[in-house]
């Protein structure tokens, strides 16, 4: 066993999208040593079951409490805790903000020397939502709390357990005949498979870059019309894809919102969509000595894999 694989590892955000495919990706390079922090009850539970020999504490990092003592004697803090998705800004504060200034304080405290920060691209973005608002606040708060670190910013991400983004899209077309597409659907996006971007982090882990800052974007600039039209070959659905006017479809977001409090897709993520921008785009394959998933097949190993593919995460 190489040195790496017995660092302490401490993972927020552990039982969502980039935890649970870190965690699945850390084991098969055999690292145990990892203590997972989560407050998503179902979706720990779901972690537990999959991971019975990962330590997973069930925390809301936005209290203070027990959980800063998991923190003792760890080499690596993976700082990925994040609020994606919401209808006001106070959970975003709560949880981009406030829990990451306890989780830095508690790092602090127990002399953790160096932390992956999974920060995001809109941090570049021309956007201005709670979202973009805070994970700059996020950042930010890192890049001071003078422990070395390494900043990764990704770009829209898909992979096992996504329970929104593309995921949620997906099993959105087994369900529906149609699917909707707002406008005329030529909005470039640079799609992420999460299966690398955990490459990367584990690359950070076995060779750290500290007190550097990168771009993690998608290879592949692609419209988010064709990028459906992937992902629709990918799961073999037969629904049929139409087109609707940008600001009917900004009312049945504000409809579904009505019924539904913690809805996978809002208005201010529809805004973020069609706005005409990319993210720089580096050579990270090289940077980190790993390999990009060709996009085809990054989705049929989200959305065929017999392990995964079927586990889906509650929002």
């Amino acid at each position: 066993m190489s040195a790496h694989n017995n660092k302490k590892i401490i993972i927020t955000g552990a039982a969502g999208l980039i935890g649970q495919n870190l965690v699945a990706r850390l084991k098969e390079q055999s690292f145990n040593n990892i203590i997972a922090i989560d407050k998503h009850h179902a979706n720990c539970a779901t972690f537990t079951k999959l991971n019975p020999q990962i330590k997973m504490i069930e925390a809301d990092l936005a209290e203070e409490g027990n959980w800063e003592k998991s923190f003792e004697g760890a080499d690596i803090l993976v700082l990925n805790h994040a609020q994606i998705g919401a209808l006001n800004e106070e959970p975003f504060i709560r949880n981009n903000v406030t829990a990451t200034k306890h989780v830095l304080n508690a790092a602090k405290k127990y002399n953790i020397p160096y932390i992956i920060h999974i920060s995001s691209s809109v941090v570049n973005s021309k956007a201005d939502d709670f979202y973009t608002q805070t994970k700059k606040q996020q950042e930010e708060l890192v890049l001071n709390s003078s422990i070395s670190n390494t900043v990764l910013r990704p770009t829209l991400m898909f992979g096992w357990f996504d329970r929104k983004h593309l995921g949620w899209l997906a099993r959105f077309m087994k369900k529906s005949p149609i699917f909707p597409i707002p406008g005329n659907g030529k909005f470039l996006r640079q799609p992420l498979y999460g299966g690398d971007f955990c490459n990367v982090i584990i690359s950070c882990i076995k060779n750290p870059k500290p007190n550097k800052i990168f771009n993690i974007s998608g290879q592949n600039e692609i419209y988010y019309i064709d990028l459906i039209k992937a992902v629709k070959k990918a799961t073999n659905s037969k629904t049929r894809i139409i087109k609707i006017p940008y600001f009917l479809f900004w009312i049945l977001l504000k409809t579904y919102a009505i019924f539904n409090r913690n809805p996978p897709f809002t208005t201010s993520q529809l805004q973020a969509l069609v706005i005409r921008e990319t993210f720089e785009i580096i050579d990270w394959p090289s940077e980190f000595n790993i390999n990009s998933t060709p996009l085809l097949d990054a989705m049929q190993e989200t959305f065929l894999d017999p392990k995964y593919s079927n586990i889906t995460l509650e929002f």
